[in-house]
């Protein structure tokens, strides 16, 4: 599965960033984004929920075109379509979404699939599938970017995944600054932060920062 193009950034990435406009001080997702890439983010996931299909097809046929001049390997929540039309590295989907297998089929061979888990059954389940590349874990803590979130799992869900499975995954919901460390000294190696970074006025001081509180 890590011979996927674009699996290679998640070996040597430690944050995820992703997109979130109504946190972002008013900057677009393609500004935010430049932002992440010039702070040396690796790995950036598209998300958006509310926008039309046309507007959200056309900001990531931009970010694509961003990612890809950067080596950055490019995620899409949610929208197998979208991501597929752009040619992005990958999709990353939820519980209730199409079921892995299925979209697998769609993407073909080539494409990164990551997929959201909440508990131990569901991260086996993603293991035994067989085709997912790296899974979701979390939310850690309570978060309010997503609006269908569920409660937050803890950081004993985390510890379970460092001492059961080998596959790749990234820590998410709720971390921040004040916070990381507690995430990265149980295991986590990539960690997800929204709002600390596409809020921060100064998005490559914020992850400047970051860096220096979890010592990577």
């Amino acid at each position: 599965m890590l011979s996927r193009p674009g699996m290679a950034n998640f070996l040597t990435t430690d944050l995820y960033g992703l997109t979130a406009e109504e946190y972002s001080l008013g900057r677009s997702n393609a500004e935010v984004v430049e932002l992440m890439i010039a702070a040396g983010i690796k790995v950036i996931q598209y998300r958006e929920k509310d926008k039309k299909a046309r507007q959200m097809y056309e900001e990531c046929l931009t970010i694509r075109e961003l990612t890809n001049k950067a080596g950055v390997t490019f995620i899409i929540n949610d929208h197998v379509d979208l991501a597929m039309l752009v040619e992005a590295d990958g999709v990353h989907i939820g519980q209730d979404d199409l079921p892995p297998e299925k979209v697998r089929k769609l993407i073909g061979d080539n494409m990164i699939l990551g997929l959201s888990t909440h508990s131990p059954e569901q991260a086996k389940a993603a293991v035994a599938s067989g085709v997912v590349d790296y899974i979701g874990v979390g939310p850690i803590f309570a978060t309010r970017t997503k609006k269908d979130v569920c409660d937050p799992v803890g950081l004993e869900y985390l510890e379970y995944i460092v001492k059961n499975h080998d596959i790749p995954f990234v820590a998410i919901g709720g971390i921040k600054e004040h916070n990381i460390h507690e995430v990265k000294q149980r295991g986590a190696k990539i960690v997800a932060l929204v709002t600390d970074i596409v809020g921060a006025v100064d998005i490559q001081a914020k992850v400047r920062s970051i860096r220096q509180a979890i010592g990577s």
